[in-house]
């Protein structure tokens, strides 16, 4: 079975192909950073125009590099949520187009569980059950994943995402877009030992997360120290309180994370989500799951950030189970992971 897979929940426009026999076979992505940067973020309206731009040429480069044609392709699967409503309209229709143009099966993927699985396009790979932390710009989560489909909740945030916090604190440090990344390159130069942010909701029973108060930390801390600094006093403040806002969102998550391991027995955990490309983060987690006796798995940076090649893997779960949709199709912009069935 081949699957075309298609991803428009947000800012970039994915496509991939995924075989039983061949696996991945080809991914490509197509970023808007340079489309949103003058906004600071991320516009929906532009989005969605821009996902309608590129998609379709995506697909048909894509599938004429590989020699493949619309007569090799077995199932179609997108996303139908979370995300943007209007971009996640663009591939919904497109993709379900093409399936009925091709007389081949459809299937709307959840954003969160391609996140979830894409660990799984890697020759190492965990065996169920496994605990997931979930790092976006849109989710903080920890799951208990005992198979695909067979997912409970332990924890989530209950105000700003990680990766949410990263982009905010960069802005106001006046950083640029995409922020997370830009931050993170400039905690490298920072001094790790001139502030310490809280580590938030650690200090009580529990794996839910709260970001939103490191952000207002943040912003106090350049208010009060950076009172008549001249302009590489400031530059060097900003990086200090880079590197101290990093090194709290780390070990906010490893505390987290370790809870969620002893809780739970599990040996295994994942990680992904575009936060997940974090090399610190990375390096912690590794430590960490060591140090327990266990084993940390990521998805490689590629595949972090949003993709169609999850898609098509998650697609490709579900529909060699037989799941698929009817000619009518939807979205669902908020779309809780646990409810999806089991297979």
């Amino acid at each position: 079975m081949l699957v075309l897979g298609i991803e428009t929940s947000c800012d970039e426009t994915g496509v991939a192909v995924y075989g039983t026999d061949q696996g991945l076979l080809v991914h490509q992505v197509y970023s808007q950073i340079e489309l949103h940067a003058e906004y600071g973020g991320v516009v929906p309206e532009l989005a969605s125009r821009d996902h309608v731009r590129k998609l379709a040429p995506m697909v048909r480069q894509m599938l004429a590099d590989e020699g493949l044609s619309g007569e090799d392709i077995d199932a179609v699967a997108y996303t139908a949520g979370p995300g943007l409503a209007g971009a996640l309209l663009v591939g919904a229709a497109f993709g379900r187009s093409l399936a009925w143009a091709w007389g081949v099966p459809s299937l709307g993927v959840h954003h969160m569980e391609g996140h979830l699985l894409a660990p799984m396009l890697e020759e190492d790979q965990p065996e169920f059950p496994f605990v997931a932390l979930l790092v976006s710009g849109g989710h903080t989560q920890l799951v208990l994943v005992k198979g695909v489909g067979q997912y409970e909740m332990l924890g989530e945030s209950v105000d700003d995402a990680a990766g949410e916090a990263f982009d905010k604190t960069a802005k106001l440090l006046e950083l640029g877009y995409p922020g997370g990344p830009l931050l993170a390159a400039l905690a490298e130069q920072g001094d790790p030992g001139r502030f310490r942010f809280p580590r938030p909701m650690t200090d009580r029973p529990g794996l839910d997360f709260s970001f939103s108060g490191l952000k207002t930390f943040a912003l106090t801390t350049v208010q009060q120290a950076g009172e008549g600094l001249n302009g590489d006093e400031l530059q060097v403040l900003k990086a200090d309180v880079a590197r101290a806002f990093e090194d709290a969102v780390v070990d906010t998550l490893l505390i987290k994370c370790r809870r969620a391991l002893q809780q739970t027995g599990s040996k295994a955990l994942i990680m992904a989500g575009g936060v997940s490309a974090n090399k610190r983060l990375r390096a912690a987690v590794g430590e960490m799951t060591a140090e327990l006796g266990g084993h940390a798995y990521y998805p490689r940076p590629d595949l972090c950030t949003d993709n169609g090649a999850m898609i098509a893997y998650a697609g490709w779960q579900r529909l060699r189970a037989g799941q698929h949709e009817a000619l009518e199709f939807g979205i669902r912009p908020r779309w809780p992971m646990v409810d999806l069935p089991a297979i």
